[in-house]
Formats: structure tokens, C-alpha cells, sequence
């Protein structure tokens, strides 16, 4: 794992540290993505940027997508908070984390990610 990254991570505690190394493990090891900290955050890329891991208040993550506005959210998890290009799911346990969404939500921004740098 990149130090940055791990450092990033481990500084974190509870709920925050839990959630963060569970979406890590999804995006890095399993989907492979490229990650590096920018803004002082962990950013998970393929062709372009598809993602961040921000803290939030009340010891939660928000899981937010570059192109969340792209995103159908057929799910309707995604929150775009008055933003008009990110898009976000705030996450407040490990326990909250539906996987196969997960999967569905992050696969839909890989293809978004595929079709744009053509």
C-alpha cells in the first residue's frame, strides 16, 4: 500500500478508520484502481479521477464520485449536496455498506470513466 495513503488511513480512528480501510480494500485491491492522496484525502483513479474518500462530520465518509452527476442513481443513495458535478454517499458504519450496491454504483462510474476518455 502507497505510505501516504496507509498513513491517511491509520490516522483516522473508530467508525471513520473502519469505513476507510473497507472502501480502500473495495477500490485498490479488489477493483485495482490507482490511488494517491490529493487535497490531503485518498483519490481512487482509472482513466481519470472516479473518486474520494472524505470525512465527514459525526464520524462518518462520504464516498463521492467526480462524475456523480453522470451517474443515474438508480440506487438513491447518491446526494449531490448542492453541488453540481460531485455526487456523494455518506456512509456512518461499516455495517451500513451494502455491498453488491456498492459494486453497482462504482462499475456504472468505470464505465462512465471508460466512455469519457475516448
Amino acid at each position: 500500500m502507497n505510505p501516504n495513503i496507509e498513513n491517511f488511513l491509520y490516522s483516522k480512528s473508530g467508525q471513520q478508520r473502519a469505513i476507510l480501510l473497507y472502501l480502500h480494500q473495495i477500490l485498490a485491491e479488489e477493483l485495482a484502481l490507482g490511488a494517491k492522496i490529493r487535497y490531503k484525502i485518498p483519490f481512487y483513479y482509472h482513466h481519470s479521477w472516479i473518486c474520494y474518500l472524505n470525512p465527514i462530520k459525526a464520524d462518518g465518509i462520504e464516498l463521492a464520485f467526480l462524475q456523480g452527476k453522470y451517474l443515474s442513481n438508480a440506487q438513491g443513495l447518491i446526494d449531490m449536496k448542492d453541488r453540481k458535478q460531485v455526487g456523494g454517499i455518506s456512509i456512518y458504519k461499516v455495517e451500513d455498506i451494502h455491498r453488491d450496491t456498492l459494486y453497482e454504483i462504482i462499475q456504472e462510474a468505470l464505465i462512465i470513466d471508460e466512455e469519457m476518455k475516448g
